[in-house]
C-alpha cells in the first residue's frame, strides 16, 4: 500500500473512483526539473516517494530526523533537512510540490515554502488552510488510493532493476519473532521481509 500511495500521489492516479474529500480527482504533476519536498521522507510512503520523484527527474528535498540522512541521500535526496533542528518551512523556498506524508492540522505550514502556483499533497486528512492556498494559487489535492495490478507490476520492475529499494532487513519465516523484535525497536528504514523457503 505504501508503494501504491507514493505512485498514485506522484506518478499516476490510475483510476476514476470519485474522491469524497474533494470535488475533483487528484492529478499528479509532472516532476521533471521540479523542486519536490517530501515531509516524513524516512517513513513507509516517504522513502518510496523520494525514490520515485528522483526517478522522474525531480530535485528532491527530504525532511526527516537526522538519523535517516545517510539513507535518504543514498535513495536520491538532493537536500536533507533535519526537522528536529530546523523547521523545513523556515529554510526552504520556491518549492514546486510538497508531499506531506504526515499531514494533519499542521500541514498548512508547508504553504510558505511553495512558490505561487505550486502544489501541496497531504496524504492524510486535516488541511484547514484552503483560503490561503487559493489566494496563492496553490493546488491542494489528496488521492483516494486504490489497488492496481499494473502499478504494482511497474513498481516490481523498478524494484527488480534496483531503481527503488524498500528492504530494511530480511528474516526467514522461522525467525518471525526476531522480525517483530526488529519492528519493536523502531526506526525501520524500509520494510521488513519474511522469506518462505
Amino acid at each position: 500500500m505504501s508503494g501504491l500511495t507514493a505512485w498514485q500521489y506522484l506518478i499516476e492516479l490510475g483510476h476514476a473512483e470519485p474522491n469524497p474529500f474533494q470535488p475533483g480527482p487528484h492529478r499528479p504533476v509532472p516532476l521533471r526539473g521540479q523542486r519536490v519536498l517530501v515531509n516524513g521522507a524516512a517513513g513507509g510512503v516517504g522513502h518510496l516517494a523520494v525514490q520515485l520523484a528522483k526517478w522522474q527527474g525531480a530535485h528532491v528535498i527530504a525532511v526527516a530526523s537526522g538519523t535517516h540522512e545517510a539513507l535518504l541521500r543514498t535513495l536520491g535526496a538532493d537536500e536533507f533537512i533535519d526537522y528536529t533542528k530546523t523547521p523545513a518551512e523556515d529554510v526552504v523556498q520556491d518549492v514546486d510540490l510538497v508531499l506531506d506524508t504526515l499531514s494533519g492540522p499542521t500541514t498548512g505550514r508547508f504553504l510558505r515554502p511553495l512558490r505561487r502556483g505550486g502544489a501541496l499533497f497531504p496524504v492524510f486528512l486535516g488541511f484547514a488552510d484552503a483560503e490561503e492556498a487559493a489566494q496563492r494559487g496553490i493546488t491542494v489535492s489528496m488521492a483516494q488510493v486504490r489497488s492496481s495490478g499494473a502499478q504494482l507490476a511497474a513498481l516490481g520492475r523498478l524494484l527488480a532493476a534496483g531503481t527503488v529499494r524498500v528492504i530494511d532487513s530480511t528474516f526467514p519465516l522461522a525467525e518471525a519473532r526476531q522480525a517483530h523484535e526488529r519492528v519493536a525497536r523502531g526506526h525501520i528504514q524500509g520494510k521488513i521481509v519474511l522469506t518462505v523457503a
